[in-house]
């Protein structure tokens, strides 16, 4: 199992490629939403949206049959941009299972500004 093929498949949203790296019975969980997909329904959500995606893979871990990976997701016109951290657990080298958790990027809130705390990860 290709993980940086998966991740390039879902940011092209290339519907067939990333069938193709899914069990039959394989399901995604968006928890920020609280949404429960099935695999073709995972593939309507993402290739279906009204924007064009880009994006880096920052950071690959695995543990066991578990792979984590933080991805930084953008629309092409920079509008949007988001951190998503993924749970994959594979089975059979093909994936079972996505737990995801999507951030939103931004400046820290005014609040935290004004306390003058921490310093910027990339300057």
């Amino acid at each position: 199992m290709n993980i940086q093929e998966y991740w390039y498949a879902v940011l092209r949203q290339d519907e067939r490629t990333i069938k193709s790296f899914f069990c039959d019975d394989g399901y995604v969980n968006w928890h920020n939403t609280n949404e429960h997909f099935t695999v073709d329904e995972f593939i309507r959500a993402n290739c279906e949206y009204p924007d064009l995606w880009d994006g880096s893979i920052e950071r690959i871990e695995v543990i066991g049959n578990t792979v984590i990976t933080v991805v930084a997701v953008f629309s092409q016109d920079k509008k949007l941009r988001f951190h998503v951290t993924s749970f994959i657990v594979l089975r059979e080298d093909k994936i079972y299972s996505v737990d995801e958790y999507w951030g939103n990027d931004g400046e820290a809130p005014m609040w935290r500004q004004s306390l003058n705390l921490g310093s910027p990860i990339i300057k």
